[in-house]
């Protein structure tokens, strides 16, 4: 893949939610739209390509195959079809909005990251900021749950899988061994954190991506879904296990954190965008937004790291 700078999109469920759908309590969040609106979707993929975003993430982060059968009462098969909807209305999207670009801009074609969430998110109680369900699971039953999601992403086409917002090892480790399975893809792997140098569950970032670094297939390790001030000294805790061929994924929150009781509570903090220079400084090739991060968010992004198309 090109080494060049790509910059990701923001919060894909911020954007529907401020176009008016409710997510906050779906079990499914904003993967039910696969199934009840897929326009909508589309739509928000092409906001974030206009604004600039070098790659575009699928709309399955909670989506799973047990949970599409448990909440929508899809038989298993139409439960991975709807799995596989989530790259092909990203792809559509790509050729729909390449097909409107001007040649003369030579804009480079974005590429589609199929989402994969923690086992927590299928949850639906806030343990995927904690990680606190790998004590009770084991290496193959993380396996196992993980297996039916990235191989319906693979099969459907994404450029490559998005595991994101893994808060433990165990969990880390059962995805770099899923993905292995599938020699052909390339990934990130990128977690949550508590602080500025632990992960959601506790355990060192520097661990994580030693055990993130495992893996051949990944293109980046990294941080997501947490605020951003938290991101330069994380990475800089980890950059002695970081391998060379492989670069840092970034993309935190807006400047809220979320609270399972409550809800999101804004923390006064510097802009992403501003902080973003550090971050590409570091190494970071691969760099976008999270939760509360809008098209308009990703623009000043780009123009902040002075990105081309």
């Amino acid at each position: 893949m090109d080494p060049s700078l790509l910059i990701l999109d923001g919060g894909l469920a911020t954007e529907l939610e401020a176009s008016g759908f409710q997510l906050q309590g779906d079990p499914l969040w904003s993967a039910r739209l696969l199934h009840t609106n897929p326009q909508a979707i589309k739509d928000v993929h092409y906001r974030f390509l206009q604004s600039g975003s070098d790659v575009i993430t699928t709309a399955t982060y909670q989506a799973t195959i047990e949970g599409f059968v448990k909440y929508l009462g899809l038989r298993p098969e139409e439960a991975q079809q709807m799995m596989i909807s989530g790259v092909q209305l990203a792809k559509e999207t790509v050729r729909e909005f390449m097909s409107h670009s001007p040649k003369s801009e030579n804009r480079r074609e974005p590429l589609v990251a199929g989402s994969v969430g923690p086992y927590g998110a299928f949850l639906h109680d806030g343990s995927e900021y904690t990680g606190a369900y790998e004590d009770k699971m084991t290496l193959e039953e993380l396996k196992d749950w993980h297996r039916p999601q990235i191989q319906c992403l693979v099969k459907a086409g994404a450029d490559l899988v998005a595991m994101e917002t893994i808060p433990g090892l165990k969990e880390a480790e059962a995805l770099v061994e899923v993905l292995k399975e599938f020699p052909e893809i390339k990934a990130w792997l990128s977690f949550s954190s508590k602080d500025i140098h632990n992960i959601s569950s506790g355990r060192s970032f520097s661990e994580a991506v030693q055990v993130a670094c495992r893996s051949t297939q990944l293109v980046a390790v990294g941080v997501n879904c947490c605020p951003a001030p938290l991101v330069k000294p994380l990475l800089e805790s980890a950059k002695s296990q970081k391998k060379g061929d492989v670069s840092w994924v970034v993309y935190p929150n807006s400047g809220e954190r979320w609270d399972p009781k409550t809800g999101w509570i804004t923390e006064k903090q510097t802009s992403f965008a501003k902080l973003s220079l550090d971050w590409k400084e570091q190494g970071a090739l691969w760099i976008g937004g999270c939760c509360r991060v809008g098209p308009a968010d990703i623009t000043a992004l780009k123009q902040q790291l002075h990105v081309k198309q």
